[in-house]
């Protein structure tokens, strides 16, 4: 069952009534915000994943008896 266009126009006037204007506006900045900080985070996390680390150099150091540290 589809809701019709006056329901939808009811529930739009009644959440503008409750919240306000700017209370909404406000909402969806913060919205907005948490968006845009989520999206430069995956970002960074994408940029640091792609850098391969060589761990090799490691592991022959420490496998080496002739090492005395």
């Amino acid at each position: 069952m589809m809701p019709s266009l006056t329901q939808i126009a009811v529930v739009v006037i009644l959440v503008v009534l409750l919240f306000g204007r700017g209370k909404i506006s406000s909402l969806m900045g913060d919205l907005a915000k948490g968006i845009k900080s989520f999206k430069k985070g995956m970002a960074s996390d994408s940029t640091e994943d792609s850098e391969p680390k060589n761990i090799s150099e490691d592991n022959k150091d420490s496998n080496n008896p002739n090492n005395k540290e």
